[in-house]
């Protein structure tokens, strides 16, 4: 008897294509691209799940905007959290959601012969072997035929502009929501790495608990990220925004002015530890590393990497150059289309 299946897998179909799709699962964003398209979607990872009808009926930036305001059958679920994939089904689902708004669109024209997809996504040092499989087997799930998991500061490193394949040791930090990586990459591998929990997600909650002990309000996640956002800096002029939130002594609106030092106190003792951890990888690294850094400089990418004088504070505590790359808010999807650009530095890397 012959086995049909075993034959054709190994026999070669060239009218049916595949479609290479990236994937950087955020905390805060899931950015999608497409192979020769570039980047076709960037939303929060968020979804509001309705306990009654047991759907997931909304999605991205239209969950965001109704997290702590939508009712009590309506849960509004954060399926990645530090990184790392926590609710199997929710993210199947957005997934899913994103594929269908970003990807049918470009396939709707093939009546017959769809194309397979097969997807690259990025995945955080501190991943388990459990949690890799999850990530693949949720991909899967939603559609996809293959899915290959390159490890982050690789993909981040590479849409930095360097060569990951080359002998020259770079400096990355990568500033996330969820996670702060700092990656030293040479040789087509991590030299050396330290992962902080501390993201700008953690950095939104001091904010809310410096509120609440100093002025005595109570504010929400998006009202402490705002603040934040508006107030955090490390150079120019001092800014004073005010901000309302609710009084513990007696529950009613209350609204207190803010200023740029107060947020910075808040969160100087996180970014210290930045600074310390960073101190700690160098001192760690072997002395040629050492001194390549030391002429290189450190890299930062990750959405706070864009946060006003801060390459110049860490520079300063440091007593090293830091860049920030151009495209630091998706230096990492860049970075998964740029690998996929050159099969054979890809294959050296991962065997495929």
């Amino acid at each position: 008897m012959v086995h049909f299946n075993g034959n054709f897998k190994k026999f070669h179909m060239p009218f049916i294509s595949t479609l290479g799709l990236y994937f950087d699962l955020g905390t805060a964003y899931t950015r999608l691209a497409v192979k020769d398209k570039g980047v076709v979607l960037k939303e929060p990872t968020y979804l509001g799940y309705n306990s009654r009808i047991k759907e997931y009926i909304f999605f991205g930036s239209e969950a965001k905007v109704i997290e702590g305001k939508s009712p009590d059958f309506i849960k509004i679920v954060r399926p990645v959290v530090n990184g790392i994939l926590s609710d199997f089904d929710a993210e199947t689902a957005f997934i899913k959601k994103c594929m269908e708004k970003s990807v049918a669109p470009y396939i709707s024209t093939l009546f017959f012969l769809k194309p397979t997809y097969r997807a690259l996504v990025s995945i955080p040092l501190i991943a388990t072997e459990i949690e890799q499989k999850a990530v693949e087997e949720c991909l899967i799930k939603a559609g996809c035929a293959s899915v290959t998991l390159i490890e982050k500061p690789l993909a981040t490193a590479s849409g930095c502009g360097f060569n990951v394949l080359s002998h020259d040791p770079h400096f990355i930090i990568d500033l996330g929501a969820g996670l702060i990586e700092l990656s030293i990459v040479s040789g087509g591998g991590i030299v050396s790495h330290k992962t902080l929990k501390n993201g700008g997600e953690h950095m939104n909650k001091i904010v809310a608990n410096y509120m609440h002990l100093k002025h005595g309000i109570i504010l929400g996640e998006r009202s402490s990220e705002q603040l934040k956002i508006d107030l955090l800096q490390f150079s120019g002029e001092d800014k004073m925004v005010a901000v309302r939130g609710k009084s513990l002594e007696t529950g009613l609106p209350k609204s207190v002015k803010v200023k740029t030092g107060d947020i910075k106190e808040a969160l100087l003792s996180t970014f210290n530890q930045i600074v310390d951890s960073t101190k700690e990888l160098i001192e760690l690294s072997p002395p040629e590393i050492a001194d390549e850094i030391f002429r290189n400089g450190i890299t930062l990418t990750g959405h706070m990497a864009g946060i006003l004088g801060l390459d110049e504070y860490l520079a300063k505590e440091i007593q090293i150059d830091v860049h920030i790359t151009e495209q630091y808010t998706d230096a990492t999807i860049y970075g998964l289309i740029q690998l996929d650009k050159n099969p054979q530095d890809f294959a050296k890397l991962y065997g495929i």
